[in-house]
């Protein structure tokens, strides 16, 4: 016979008798009703005979009293069970553990002063507990529900019911919930309809892969989730709808990071008879109301503006992060009389020079800037000149090839201190400004020169109409092809489309751009042109936008619309580096719902029902 464990034998009684007298108490329906949350009560609610309802979240036993903070959505309470005054409760009491669900019956009492808990908004009080309820049990969770958790964000999604129930979380969907009724009561006061669009739709070219829904009534035929609602709500401005808004479920099958998800929300709206002030100025009332809602500083308005070229040369980006200086600056005319060979090539074959300061950066030591050196080339430039300004100068192993002259010019150009460090990239426009961009981002945060508190919102307008694409040769939208060129550029269409600016717009806050919007084309004739001018053919045309161009030519009126990233503009104001933290049921970065183990593999049964055949390799 093997020799038993005393020690676990004794565990094994003493779990079964706490169990016992757990279940003693538990009931499958309340035995009385919850009549606050846990953080209503305060000192003038003193006497009160009350019940709340909740998860343990701590259970202390202070040798005869037991003490428990109760846990709900709302915050926290502290329960006291005396021996004296209930003894059944109190011996339950002892039994519990964390995220029980337990309903409590009891006398509003004062804390003395030596136990006032000046951290918790009920901490001036607590309830003598009278009656108990154990309404369920709870296994050890994997992780403690706690505001700072330790733990992957795998385990987190996984346990996300458990997730949830974090403060923190708690605040971020209050948050969110605030600032959808905020923009509907705002929206609705601003004589919008709310309607909504469906979601199985044609498949339309929108910049990403579509997700695609077969057909069991017609074999071989899919449905598409929409990428946005674009077509769908300019059909609303041909119906006459005048102001449209929807809270839109969006799909996009694409490479994920922190702010893509993909499925998202977004706020989208669509006016007709405007122009971009009209708009724009819709939005900065809404955002009003949001930053309120969100109890944040008031939001100055009207927003500023720069336009997208000011923007590349000034940030090197079309969504600049204008909480801090650090500006680029053009050295390309210097750069051309010193004898520096890499600096001459490039611009001999057209491309320029561009450098920032980076304050107090001649402290960086010599592996600092070799790692600048490596980031900037993994950015995709050749390399990085730098000098570090002193009090005598400029030092580096390039001044060998600058006069002083020039050497000083440099250093006026960008405002160069003693102390400071002049970087510079040299190569094609697109990748300079590219490189530098992420440098002056990876560089503020490592100076601490952000200032994370603040919030900076603005707008980025006259984009290009076109991009090149170097790869196909060709052109493609810079927002997509419903979007309007201005009027006077609209002869350049023929001649020299990289010079047409489109009526586009988007708002970047904290460098992040969280909405996008434009005027549309209304015209048939120049849609069709644009459609031509980006390769897409009649055919395709007919076939995937048929029905917009159609309804154009039943009297289109002019209008215009936006659309604002909801999970974004939620994940900014509330503090959070990924959007994950402010959707209930994120995908991870592999789109993954690891709650609910999706995507999952389809029964044979219901693929033969779909005409459907998998094909693995």
């Amino acid at each position: 016979m093997r020799p038993i464990n005393l020690t676990v034998w004794a565990y094994c009684i003493r779990s079964t008798k706490n169990r016992k007298v757990v279940e003693k108490n538990m009931e499958f329906s309340m035995k009385f009703k919850r009549t606050h949350h846990c953080t209503a009560l305060r000192k003038s609610d003193v006497g009160a005979e009350v019940a709340l309802a909740g998860w343990v979240d701590s259970n202390r036993d202070h040798g005869g009293l037991i003490f428990i903070d109760l846990r709900d959505r709302e915050g926290i309470t502290q329960l006291v069970f005396d021996p004296t005054e209930a003894k059944a409760e109190h011996e339950t009491a002892s039994h519990l553990r964390s995220e029980f669900v337990i309903l409590a019956k009891g006398r509003v009492t004062a804390r003395t002063a030596e136990t006032i808990n000046p951290k918790l908004p009920t901490g001036e009080i607590e309830i003598r507990v009278s009656e108990l309820q154990v309404l369920n049990r709870a296994k050890t969770p994997p992780f403690r529900v706690e505001d700072e958790v330790s733990v992957s964000e795998d385990l987190r999604l996984k346990y996300r019911y458990l997730d949830l129930r974090r403060r923190k979380m708690q605040e971020n969907l209050r948050l969110r919930h605030n600032i959808v009724k905020t923009t509907r009561d705002y929206l609705d006061e601003k004589g919008f309809l709310e309607v909504e669009t469906p979601y199985l739709l044609k498949s339309t070219p929108e910049g990403a892969r579509d997700y695609i829904v077969p057909s069991r009534i017609y074999p071989g035929h899919c449905f598409a989730l929409p990428q946005s609602p674009q077509m769908l709500k300019q059909i609303l401005m041909v119906s006459g709808c005048d102001k449209y808004f929807q809270i839109a479920r969006c799909f996009r099958d694409e490479d994920l990071r922190a702010d893509r998800q993909p499925e998202f929300t977004q706020i989208d709206l669509e006016m007709s008879f405007v122009d971009i002030d009209d708009m724009l100025s819709i939005a900065e009332g809404m955002l009003e109301n949001i930053f309120k809602a969100a109890k944040l500083p008031a939001l100055a308005t009207p927003l500023p503006r720069i336009s997208y070229q000011e923007a590349m040369e000034r940030f090197g980006c079309d969504k600049p992060d204008q909480r801090f200086g650090m500006e680029l600056k053009d050295i390309t005319d210097l750069a051309s009389q010193a004898e520096f060979k890499v600096f001459a090539e490039v611009v001999k074959s057209g491309g320029f020079v561009k450098g920032l300061c980076v304050p107090q950066g001649s402290s960086f030591s010599r592996m600092e800037i070799d790692n600048l050196i490596a980031m900037s080339q993994k950015f995709g430039a050749q390399g990085m000149a730098w000098f570090k300004v002193t009090e005598q100068g400029l030092e580096s192993n390039l001044t060998k090839y600058f006069k002083l002259e020039l050497l000083e010019a440099l250093k006026e150009r960008l405002q160069g201190k003693p102390g400071d460090l002049l970087v510079f990239i040299a190569d094609k426009p697109a990748i300079t400004h590219a490189v530098l961009s992420r440098l002056r981002l990876h560089l503020g945060d490592k100076l601490n020169l952000i200032p994370k508190e603040e919030n900076h919102l603005g707008w980025v307008v006259d984009f290009p109409l076109f991009k090149y694409d170097e790869a196909n040769r060709c052109w493609d939208p810079e927002h997509h092809p419903f979007t309007a060129p201005y009027p006077e550029d609209i002869s350049l269409l023929d001649s020299d489309p990289s010079r047409v600016r489109s009526l586009s717009f988007d708002l970047v806050l904290n460098g992040v751009e969280i909405a996008s919007g434009s005027i549309r084309i209304h015209h048939s004739a120049l849609q069709s042109k644009i459609f031509d001018l980006i390769g897409i053919s009649d055919e395709e045309v007919k076939i995937k936008f048929g029905f917009l161009i159609e309804a154009f030519d039943y009297g289109a009126p002019p209008h215009g619309g936006m659309a604002i990233g909801l999970d974004r503009l939620v994940m900014l104001l509330a503090g959070e580096h990924t959007i994950r933290d402010v959707i209930a049921f994120p995908k991870t970065q592999r789109a993954q719902d690891l709650l609910s183990q999706a995507p999952s593999k389809m029964h044979q049964d219901q693929l033969q029902e779909l005409s459907l055949k998998v094909m693995l390799d």
